[in-house]
């Protein structure tokens, strides 16, 4: 009825050999945790192998930039709880004049000015992209943080660069509930790309400086948002 014969009980391992494996076992495990897994993840590393393997350092970039993120989460929601309900806006009608014809030298003047900008460099018309350009300092372990106004689905092109050191930066979107982390970074000197919305909210970028020196960073933004504002 088998294919196979079935072991004697003289071939099965004995309680001893079980114990002596799964000892075995336990101790490798052990091992792992204490040289690989606790640095890497939490940057406990009471043996020294993890900064030897270059584990270590891994673990402290993850648990700050951890640290930073829920910094900013928490000051976010204390913002949030206490932002003052927009006060009603009247309609104001704004009622404006004919303007007189042109004179035939304003009109001159006017095709000239057309002409100039058609011949103007690609260049200069890939810059006009940037509705919004932010540069400001930043002190050793200073930190600050910049949103766009987003609706779900939309998509914003941003470019950042830090001048005097690279940055820490932490990618991130909330509101209505909800949030979500895009991208994290430690010791980054430039960035761009684009920022898809995956809801309705607050989008941008959180920087901090771990340099000895100042650090100046100039941040673009362009595209689909409403507006760029310094979180407080």
């Amino acid at each position: 009825m088998y294919n196979t014969d079935l072991p004697t009980r003289a071939e099965l391992p004995s309680t001893a050999k079980l114990l002596r494996s799964t000892l075995l076992a336990a101790i490798i495990a052990s091992v792992l945790l204490v040289t690989v897994v606790l640095p890497a993840e939490y940057a406990i590393d009471p043996t020294g192998a993890g900064r030897v393997l270059g584990l270590t350092q891994m673990g402290e970039i993850k648990t700050q930039l951890a640290d930073e993120a829920a910094e900013d989460r928490a000051n976010t929601a204390a913002a949030d709880t206490q932002a003052p309900e927009p006060s009603a806006v009247p309609d104001i009608t704004i009622v404006r004049e004919s303007a007189e014809p042109a004179t035939e030298r304003e009109v001159d003047a006017e095709a000239a000015e057309q002409s100039q900008a058609e011949s103007q460099p690609d260049n200069q018309a890939s810059s006009e992209t940037w509705r919004d350009e932010e540069r400001f300092t930043l002190a050793p372990g200073e930190g600050v943080e910049y949103k766009l106004t987003m609706d779900e689905g939309a998509v914003a092109t941003f470019d950042w660069v830090s001048e005097g050191g690279p940055i820490n930066f932490d990618t991130h979107g909330d509101g209505g509930g909800n949030s979500v982390s895009y991208e994290q970074g430690r010791g980054v000197p430039e960035d761009d790309g684009e920022l898809e919305a995956q809801f309705t909210g607050n989008h941008g970028w959180f920087f901090r400086n771990r340099n000895d020196a100042e650090v100046t960073v100039t941040l673009r933004t362009g595209g689909d948002y409403g507006e760029l504002k310094l979180m407080p």
